[in-house]
């Protein structure tokens, strides 16, 4: 089962643009890394820059929107990732577990939806998204 954890760092919605993490912040999320590598069930993993650099595409209007970073009415970014494949959905909560987070980070786990997961008709329609995967 996949699943990705993704890193949500309280104020880094406003975090000004080039904001980067301490060298000992860095050093204790690399052994954490080098943890779920060595134990065979790292896929990916990233940090992203702050929004101050990102854009957004709404399209509430019916055509694309684009808005440049920072987003003011925003409470909660993304600071990065790790895609995870374990056994069960406890297995990503006991890695999130032991992530060398500060206090005002948080972990949200979410499952990744496998084609398996659909039902047969819809199968049929993303019939190709694997080979768009490995692209």
């Amino acid at each position: 089962m996949r699943f990705m954890l993704l890193m949500i760092p309280k104020g880094y919605e406003s975090a000004e643009a080039g904001a980067m993490p301490t060298a000992a912040q860095v050093d204790a999320m690399m052994a954490f890394n080098r943890q779920l590598s060595e134990a065979g069930v790292l896929l990916d993993l990233n940090g992203l820059h702050p929004p101050a650099v990102g854009a957004r595409v709404s399209f509430a209007s019916g055509t694309p929107v684009v808005t440049d970073g920072p987003f003011t009415e925003t409470k909660e970014v993304l600071g990065g990732y790790w895609m995870l494949n374990v056994r069960s959905r406890q297995e990503a909560i006991d890695w999130a577990c032991r992530c060398p987070a500060s206090a005002n980070e948080i972990i949200e786990i979410r499952q990744v939806q496998e084609l398996e997961d659909f039902p047969p008709e819809i199968q049929q329609i993303a019939a190709d998204f694997p080979d768009l995967q490995a692209q």
